[in-house]
């Protein structure tokens, strides 16, 4: 008899800017996960909140033609029942086969607002299917750039000043130069991977610069610029218990800013059959070029921060170096990186399958403990009298209504 596989669904895509992202990293995912010990179970999730299922999912190259696609692929979706979560083809029906398959652990790869963002953790919680990653809240706070910088602060990390409004909020600009002097950065709250992000060196820079992020996001945040920037970035795996550092690195951009064209367009690209490389393509030196103290600065930091904000799985932590004086500033956290940072691992001796190996030993663990935890006690408040019950109130039938 052979090892009984474990059912890994890989959930990706989503509605989010970030789709196309997030069908690269899958694939790559897809492409690493032990098959002797795994089998895959690929879900697709379209940018309408449709789950579609089908072997075909796994060939980057199919995607060219989504509906000639999904068109090969059957519609699904998870139910939970007699304690166990299945992927069910639906619509059902007397001839629909019944269960794809159960599900043992969720792997989501997926970037971005209403799929990064707690959105899908909450589902999958829901659900009680265990799942790779970080959870409810700290995927939350990992997507909000601002309230991650209010808990990153508030616990003594270094972090950049800022303001923050929304599209109606009054006086944006004067606000904005009320606080700091040009150049400025402006970003979307809520989004990753570059997008809708800019400098602003004048106040007609800043209104364009507003004016795009805004057709991002409804909330925006601006910060000073840093004119003389480095970027170093660093992963880390683990949970609350026990969390390892990866390699730093050091990203370069053909403009002043990362953007989402140097992530995942330029230098991109592969002939194989993964199609492109993701964030595993962008220009970089691994390991950075900085000192060995810097180095074990900036790995302190991004264990202790994933730390502080209760993460889980993988995550990246990105930091700015200002070369005027040195200092280091966390910039952000990316709670499900793209392509899951494992080139950031592999320098470390952790190749990519033992990477996802570890996550889902992550996830299983994290189940164990939730089971150990009392969700209920033996007190039915229905089967009491009074306002709540169907007693009525003190001395009367009906009592007031509860409210």
């Amino acid at each position: 008899m052979g090892i009984m596989k474990i059912n890994v669904a890989v959930v990706f895509g989503g509605k989010s800017v970030e789709h196309e992202v997030s069908i690269i990293s899958a694939v790559q995912a897809m492409g690493n996960l032990n098959t002797e010990k795994y089998r895959i179970v690929p879900v697709y999730l379209t940018k309408d909140n449709e789950f579609y299922y089908g072997e075909d999912l796994r060939n980057i190259n199919l995607y060219r033609n989504l509906k000639g696609l999904l068109a090969r692929c059957r519609r699904v979706i998870f139910v939970r029942e007699k304690g166990r979560v299945r992927l069910m083809k639906y619509p059902g029906g007397l001839f629909s086969g019944g269960p794809v398959c159960e599900v043992d652990v969720v792997l989501p790869v997926v970037h971005g607002t209403n799929v990064e963002d707690g959105a899908l953790q909450g589902y999958l919680k829901t659900l009680d299917v265990p799942f790779v990653g970080c959870g409810v809240l700290a995927s939350a706070v990992g997507m909000d750039k601002y309230v991650m910088k209010i808990l990153l602060k508030e616990a003594g990390f270094p972090v950049l000043d800022c303001v923050r409004f929304t599209a109606q909020s009054p006086d944006n600009v004067k606000r904005v130069e009320e606080k700091f002097t040009y150049p400025v950065i402006v970003k979307p709250v809520n989004l990753g991977s570059s997008v809708g992000i800019s400098k602003a060196s004048s106040r007609e820079e800043l209104e364009q610069a507003l004016g795009t992020a805004f057709v991002f996001s409804d909330k925006v945040l601006v910060e000073p610029a840093i004119t003389q920037l480095r970027e170093i970035n660093c992963a880390v795996l683990g949970d609350a218990a026990e969390a390892i550092a990866s390699e730093c690195e050091e990203p370069f951009a053909s403009d002043e800013i990362l953007s989402y064209k140097d992530k995942y367009m330029d230098g991109g690209k592969s002939k194989n059959s993964s199609g492109s490389k993701g964030m595993a393509g962008l220009k970089r030196k691994i390991p950075a070029d900085i000192a060995p103290d810097l180095r074990e600065q900036i790995r302190d930091l991004a264990v202790r921060a994933f730390q502080t904000l209760d993460c889980n799985g993988v995550s990246r932590i990105d930091f700015m170096i200002d070369k005027a004086d040195g200092k280091v500033w966390l910039n952000e956290i990316n709670t499900i990186p793209g392509s899951l940072a494992f080139y950031l691992w592999q320098p470390v001796g952790i190749k990519y399958p033992e990477l996802l190996e570890r996550l889902i030993a992550l996830a299983l663990k994290r189940r164990r403990q939730e089971e150990e935890i009392t969700y209920s006690f033996d007190s039915n408040i229905l089967s009491m009298g009074g306002p709540f019950g169907g007693k009525g109130g003190k001395g009367g039938k009906g009592g007031k209504a509860a409210g």
